[in-house]
């Protein structure tokens, strides 16, 4: 097999988390099966990527929409989730199946859907503004914790993520109010591409609690929940998250 046939057969797209870069996946990639063409574009003003001049949701989908081989397996996490979802539902040409890591189609809580307060996310921007660098160390030490190996990995997390430029204040702020504003629940109801869904059991920013709340908008959908694990499942239970994935990703 040619590697031209292996991109158009089985390119795989992992899109990242707000305030972080594609190096967020360093470790990961080396766990993946060797013959997957894997593709890990930054978000619109984040890591390598440009800033939009805009950015609302139209202008971020147009950018990532140009980056991404059609016919994809899309996975997002986080924040890359909810716009993987926003992507499927655009421009669906782009998006053969479609999975989220410890995402959901609407990240704030509201009537009857468990999510984040808006305290909380204010809470972080503010953080996120005053020290970036610190605070991406500090994010990366909690989703590490429950990993064996936990020092050793927020060590080789912390030198790849922050071996690219730091996202800037605009971009940070346009991400933020994507997460704050978005509901994304109608269009990921209506979905056309197959969906699965990877959560950690211990995760405070998305509940498990909205598990039953996707299956509601999604019968059948593909869920599975790692007990022990909290926002970044890639990162803590590594090898239980690729035992997940591979039956997803595999040609």
């Amino acid at each position: 097999m040619t590697e031209q046939t292996k991109f158009t057969q089985n390119p795989l797209v992992l899109l990242h988390g707000w305030g972080l870069n594609h190096q967020v996946w360093s470790q990961l990639l080396q766990a993946l099966p060797k013959d997957l063409a894997v593709h890990t574009p930054d978000l619109p003003g984040f890591g390598l990527s440009p800033c939009p001049a805009s950015y609302d949701l139209d202008s971020v989908l147009a950018v990532l929409a140009d980056q991404i081989p059609d016919q994809s397996i899309v996975i997002g996490w986080s924040l890359g989730g909810l716009l993987a979802i926003a992507l499927a539902s655009r421009y669906p040409h782009k998006v053969k199946k479609l999975g989220l890591i410890a995402s959901s189609p609407c990240f704030m809580a509201k009537d009857n859907w468990p999510g984040m307060q808006s305290r909380v996310m204010q809470q972080f921007a503010v953080q996120l503004q005053q020290d970036l660098a610190l605070t991406v160390e500090r994010f990366l030490a909690i989703q590490a914790m429950g990993s064996s190996t936990a020092r050793q990995d927020i060590k080789l997390l912390k030198q790849a993520v922050l071996s690219v430029p730091l996202p800037s204040a605009f971009a940070l702020q346009g991400g933020l109010e994507l997460l704050a504003s978005l509901d994304l629940r109608q269009e990921f109801a209506a979905l056309t591409q197959s969906v699965f869904i990877i959560l950690g059991r211990l995760d405070s920013l998305v509940p498990v609690a909205i598990a039953p709340l996707l299956q509601n908008l999604r019968p059948g959908l593909q869920l599975e929940i790692l007990q022990r694990a909290s926002h970044a499942p890639f990162i803590s239970h590594q090898e239980e998250f690729v035992s997940l994935l591979s039956p997803h990703v595999s040609p």
